[in-house]
Protein backbone atom coordinates (compact mmCIF):
# COMPACT_ATOMS: atom_id res chain seq x y z
CA UNK A 1 0.00 0.00 0.00
CA UNK A 2 2.62 2.30 1.16
CA UNK A 3 3.77 1.96 -2.56
CA UNK A 4 0.43 3.10 -4.08
CA UNK A 5 0.25 6.04 -1.69
CA UNK A 6 3.35 7.46 -3.25
CA UNK A 7 2.61 8.25 -6.78
CA UNK A 8 -1.13 8.93 -5.14
CA UNK A 9 -1.80 13.00 -4.12
CA UNK A 10 -4.17 13.75 -1.64
CA UNK A 11 -5.10 17.08 -2.80
CA UNK A 12 -6.89 17.56 -6.09
CA UNK A 13 -8.54 20.07 -8.36
CA UNK A 14 -9.10 23.29 -7.61
CA UNK A 15 -12.69 22.19 -8.45
CA UNK A 16 -15.63 24.08 -9.81
CA UNK A 17 -18.48 23.64 -7.48
CA UNK A 18 -21.88 24.92 -7.77
CA UNK A 19 -22.46 24.41 -3.90
CA UNK A 20 -18.61 26.06 -2.68
CA UNK A 21 -17.61 27.81 -5.54
CA UNK A 22 -13.95 27.37 -6.47
CA UNK A 23 -13.06 24.12 -4.05
CA UNK A 24 -9.41 22.59 -3.41
CA UNK A 25 -10.43 18.76 -3.03
CA UNK A 26 -8.59 17.13 -0.16
CA UNK A 27 -8.52 13.00 -0.52
CA UNK A 28 -8.13 11.36 3.01
CA UNK A 29 -9.55 7.91 1.48
CA UNK A 30 -6.27 7.17 -0.90
CA UNK A 31 -5.93 5.42 -4.27
CA UNK A 32 -8.61 2.88 -3.32
CA UNK A 33 -12.06 3.72 -3.57
CA UNK A 34 -13.39 3.15 -0.19
CA UNK A 35 -16.79 3.92 1.08
CA UNK A 36 -19.89 2.40 3.55
CA UNK A 37 -22.52 3.20 0.51
CA UNK A 38 -22.11 2.12 -3.38
CA UNK A 39 -24.54 4.57 -4.79
CA UNK A 40 -26.02 3.56 -7.67
CA UNK A 41 -24.66 6.88 -9.24
CA UNK A 42 -21.37 7.17 -7.78
CA UNK A 43 -19.00 9.63 -9.82
CA UNK A 44 -15.88 7.64 -9.12
CA UNK A 45 -17.75 4.35 -10.36
CA UNK A 46 -18.24 1.13 -8.40
CA UNK A 47 -16.56 1.52 -4.73
CA UNK A 48 -13.55 -0.88 -4.74
CA UNK A 49 -13.92 -1.21 -0.89
CA UNK A 50 -16.96 -1.39 1.11
CA UNK A 51 -16.85 -1.07 4.59
CA UNK A 52 -18.22 1.06 8.04
CA UNK A 53 -15.74 1.42 10.08
CA UNK A 54 -12.80 3.98 10.78
CA UNK A 55 -9.50 3.34 9.69
CA UNK A 56 -6.21 5.59 8.55
CA UNK A 57 -5.91 5.60 4.77
CA UNK A 58 -3.56 8.61 3.74
CA UNK A 59 -1.33 9.95 6.65
CA UNK A 60 -1.59 13.39 7.87
CA UNK A 61 1.79 14.31 6.84
CA UNK A 62 1.16 13.27 3.23
CA UNK A 63 -1.29 15.34 3.38
CA UNK A 64 0.45 18.68 4.33
CA UNK A 65 3.41 17.66 2.06
CA UNK A 66 0.57 17.41 -0.78
CA UNK A 67 -0.81 20.71 -0.12
CA UNK A 68 2.04 23.11 -0.17
CA UNK A 69 2.65 22.78 -3.97
CA UNK A 70 -1.28 24.07 -3.81
CA UNK A 71 0.01 27.85 -2.17
CA UNK A 72 -1.30 30.44 -1.87
CA UNK A 73 -4.72 28.12 -2.25
CA UNK A 74 -6.53 30.88 -4.35
CA UNK A 75 -9.84 29.14 -3.61
CA UNK A 76 -13.06 29.40 -1.88
CA UNK A 77 -13.25 27.03 0.29
CA UNK A 78 -11.17 23.75 0.75
CA UNK A 79 -13.37 20.18 0.50
CA UNK A 80 -12.98 16.77 2.52
CA UNK A 81 -14.39 14.39 0.00
CA UNK A 82 -12.65 12.14 -3.05
CA UNK A 83 -12.73 8.45 -3.54
CA UNK A 84 -14.78 7.14 -0.89
CA UNK A 85 -16.72 8.96 2.21
CA UNK A 86 -13.78 11.30 4.39
CA UNK A 87 -15.21 10.31 8.01
CA UNK A 88 -13.60 6.67 7.32
CA UNK A 89 -10.27 8.61 8.31
CA UNK A 90 -9.26 8.15 11.31
CA UNK A 91 -7.29 11.28 11.20
CA UNK A 92 -10.06 13.37 9.54
CA UNK A 93 -10.03 15.70 12.60
CA UNK A 94 -6.27 16.32 12.33
CA UNK A 95 -6.29 16.79 8.32
CA UNK A 96 -9.07 19.62 9.13
CA UNK A 97 -6.97 21.15 11.81
CA UNK A 98 -3.84 20.94 9.77
CA UNK A 99 -6.11 22.24 6.27
CA UNK A 100 -7.54 25.62 8.65
CA UNK A 101 -3.51 26.68 10.05
CA UNK A 102 -2.59 26.12 6.72
CA UNK A 103 -4.46 27.81 4.38
CA UNK A 104 -6.71 29.97 6.71
CA UNK A 105 -9.39 28.79 4.32
CA UNK A 106 -12.86 27.94 5.37
CA UNK A 107 -13.40 24.35 5.31
CA UNK A 108 -16.36 21.68 4.22
CA UNK A 109 -16.84 18.07 4.70
CA UNK A 110 -19.14 15.83 2.32
CA UNK A 111 -20.61 13.08 4.09
CA UNK A 112 -22.91 10.25 3.80
CA UNK A 113 -23.66 10.63 7.90
CA UNK A 114 -22.37 6.86 8.30
CA UNK A 115 -20.14 7.27 11.30
CA UNK A 116 -22.22 9.76 13.08
CA UNK A 117 -23.74 7.48 15.47
CA UNK A 118 -19.73 7.69 16.72
CA UNK A 119 -19.56 10.97 19.32
CA UNK A 120 -15.74 10.69 18.09
CA UNK A 121 -16.19 10.94 14.37
CA UNK A 122 -19.08 13.52 15.11
CA UNK A 123 -16.49 15.88 16.90
CA UNK A 124 -13.95 15.83 14.22
CA UNK A 125 -16.44 16.75 11.78
CA UNK A 126 -17.24 19.29 13.65
CA UNK A 127 -13.99 21.08 13.01
CA UNK A 128 -14.90 22.09 9.25
CA UNK A 129 -17.16 25.10 8.44
CA UNK A 130 -19.33 23.67 6.35
CA UNK A 131 -21.18 20.00 6.05
CA UNK A 132 -23.41 18.36 3.42
CA UNK A 133 -24.64 14.97 4.59
CA UNK A 134 -26.45 12.41 1.96
CA UNK A 135 -29.80 12.49 2.70
CA UNK A 136 -30.84 10.53 -0.94
CA UNK A 137 -33.14 7.51 1.03
CA UNK A 138 -36.12 8.42 3.52
CA UNK A 139 -37.35 4.79 3.62
CA UNK A 140 -34.81 1.29 4.11
CA UNK A 141 -36.10 0.59 0.98
CA UNK A 142 -34.78 3.24 -0.84
CA UNK A 143 -31.15 3.11 1.20
CA UNK A 144 -31.06 -0.07 -0.15
CA UNK A 145 -31.98 0.15 -3.82
CA UNK A 146 -30.22 3.96 -4.01
CA UNK A 147 -27.38 4.22 -1.31
CA UNK A 148 -26.51 -0.07 -1.57
CA UNK A 149 -25.27 1.46 2.10
CA UNK A 150 -22.94 -1.85 3.35
CA UNK A 151 -25.40 -5.01 5.36
CA UNK A 152 -24.46 -3.09 9.30
CA UNK A 153 -26.01 0.31 8.10
CA UNK A 154 -29.77 0.73 8.98
CA UNK A 155 -31.75 3.52 8.03
CA UNK A 156 -32.81 3.96 12.07
CA UNK A 157 -28.95 4.02 12.66
CA UNK A 158 -28.22 6.99 10.08
CA UNK A 159 -30.95 8.90 10.86
CA UNK A 160 -29.95 8.94 14.21
CA UNK A 161 -26.55 9.95 14.03
CA UNK A 162 -27.77 12.80 11.52
CA UNK A 163 -29.84 14.08 13.91
CA UNK A 164 -27.13 14.07 17.32
CA UNK A 165 -24.91 15.82 14.71
CA UNK A 166 -27.06 18.08 14.34
CA UNK A 167 -27.66 18.99 18.03
CA UNK A 168 -23.99 19.47 18.71
CA UNK A 169 -23.09 20.97 15.78
CA UNK A 170 -22.64 24.79 15.33
CA UNK A 171 -20.97 25.28 11.53
CA UNK A 172 -23.03 25.49 8.65
CA UNK A 173 -25.36 22.10 8.19
CA UNK A 174 -26.53 21.26 4.17
CA UNK A 175 -28.58 18.49 3.49
CA UNK A 176 -28.17 17.10 -0.16
CA UNK A 177 -29.86 14.99 -1.91
CA UNK A 178 -29.94 13.28 -4.90
CA UNK A 179 -33.18 12.44 -6.91
CA UNK A 180 -33.01 9.31 -9.58
CA UNK A 181 -36.75 9.22 -9.93
CA UNK A 182 -39.89 11.28 -9.18
CA UNK A 183 -41.08 10.34 -5.23
CA UNK A 184 -44.06 9.88 -4.22
CA UNK A 185 -46.49 11.79 -1.95
CA UNK A 186 -45.78 9.66 1.03
CA UNK A 187 -41.75 10.07 0.10
CA UNK A 188 -42.00 14.05 -0.24
CA UNK A 189 -44.01 14.13 2.73
CA UNK A 190 -41.99 12.13 4.99
CA UNK A 191 -38.62 14.01 3.48
CA UNK A 192 -40.33 17.33 4.98
CA UNK A 193 -41.17 16.13 7.65
CA UNK A 194 -37.16 15.04 8.28
CA UNK A 195 -36.41 18.54 7.18
CA UNK A 196 -38.63 19.94 9.83
CA UNK A 197 -36.95 18.01 12.74
CA UNK A 198 -33.50 18.36 11.36
CA UNK A 199 -33.58 22.28 10.84
CA UNK A 200 -30.67 21.96 8.79
CA UNK A 201 -29.44 25.55 7.11
CA UNK A 202 -29.61 24.40 3.36
CA UNK A 203 -31.09 21.83 1.18
CA UNK A 204 -29.10 20.93 -2.15
CA UNK A 205 -31.10 18.98 -4.54
CA UNK A 206 -29.65 17.67 -7.17
CA UNK A 207 -30.11 14.94 -10.14
CA UNK A 208 -26.97 12.58 -11.65
CA UNK A 209 -25.65 15.19 -13.83
CA UNK A 210 -21.75 13.58 -13.92
CA UNK A 211 -21.74 10.31 -15.65
CA UNK A 212 -20.87 7.21 -14.02
CA UNK A 213 -17.60 5.47 -14.91
CA UNK A 214 -17.98 1.79 -15.76
CA UNK A 215 -14.75 1.30 -13.69
CA UNK A 216 -13.20 3.02 -10.84
CA UNK A 217 -11.83 5.62 -11.85
CA UNK A 218 -9.60 8.37 -9.51
CA UNK A 219 -9.59 11.12 -12.32
CA UNK A 220 -13.56 11.47 -12.01
CA UNK A 221 -12.90 13.28 -8.33
CA UNK A 222 -13.02 16.37 -9.88
CA UNK A 223 -14.90 17.94 -12.47
CA UNK A 224 -15.62 15.84 -15.30
CA UNK A 225 -18.14 15.53 -18.20
CA UNK A 226 -19.90 12.78 -21.01
CA UNK A 227 -17.86 14.47 -23.71
CA UNK A 228 -14.11 13.82 -23.74
CA UNK A 229 -14.18 11.39 -20.87
CA UNK A 230 -11.00 9.20 -21.58
CA UNK A 231 -13.00 6.40 -20.05
CA UNK A 232 -15.92 4.56 -20.71
CA UNK A 233 -19.12 6.12 -18.28
CA UNK A 234 -22.98 5.28 -18.46
CA UNK A 235 -24.58 8.53 -18.83
CA UNK A 236 -27.77 8.36 -15.90
CA UNK A 237 -31.09 8.85 -16.36
CA UNK A 238 -32.60 12.33 -14.93
CA UNK A 239 -35.78 13.44 -13.61
CA UNK A 240 -37.52 16.20 -15.27
CA UNK A 241 -36.61 19.80 -14.07
CA UNK A 242 -40.43 20.31 -12.88
CA UNK A 243 -40.02 17.71 -10.67
CA UNK A 244 -37.56 18.86 -8.78
CA UNK A 245 -38.78 22.70 -9.12
CA UNK A 246 -42.36 21.17 -7.47
CA UNK A 247 -40.45 19.71 -4.88
CA UNK A 248 -38.36 22.94 -4.32
CA UNK A 249 -41.56 24.60 -3.78
CA UNK A 250 -43.30 22.23 -1.34
CA UNK A 251 -40.11 22.54 0.82
CA UNK A 252 -40.21 25.78 1.06
CA UNK A 253 -43.23 26.46 1.55
CA UNK A 254 -43.35 23.94 4.13
CA UNK A 255 -39.98 24.60 6.40
CA UNK A 256 -38.83 27.68 4.90
CA UNK A 257 -35.53 25.93 4.80
CA UNK A 258 -33.50 27.41 1.74
CA UNK A 259 -33.13 24.80 -1.26
CA UNK A 260 -30.41 25.47 -3.47
CA UNK A 261 -29.98 23.56 -7.20
CA UNK A 262 -27.03 23.63 -10.06
CA UNK A 263 -27.47 26.46 -12.06
CA UNK A 264 -29.47 24.85 -14.92
CA UNK A 265 -31.99 23.58 -12.81
CA UNK A 266 -32.12 26.85 -10.68
CA UNK A 267 -33.01 28.19 -13.66
CA UNK A 268 -36.15 26.35 -14.46
CA UNK A 269 -36.80 27.20 -10.53
CA UNK A 270 -36.87 31.06 -10.88
CA UNK A 271 -38.51 31.01 -14.29
CA UNK A 272 -41.10 28.44 -13.02
CA UNK A 273 -41.49 31.18 -10.32
CA UNK A 274 -41.69 34.24 -12.51
CA UNK A 275 -44.35 32.81 -14.45
CA UNK A 276 -46.35 32.52 -11.21
CA UNK A 277 -46.01 36.09 -10.81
Amino acid sequence: MSNVLSAFCAVYGPVKSWRFGQSLGIDPIGPVSTCSFNCVYCQLGEIQQKISDRRLFVPTAQVEQDLKPFAPWAVDIITLSGSGEPTLALNLGEILTLVKTMTRKPTAVLTNGTTLTDPQARSELAIADRVAVKLDAVTPDQLRRVDRAVPDITWANLWQGINQFRREYTGFLAVQTMLLTPWSPTEQDTYIQLLQELQPDEVQLNVPTRPKPLTYQLEARGNHEPEGCPYPVQVLKQVQPQVLVALADRIQAATAIPVRMPPHLAEHWQNANTDDV
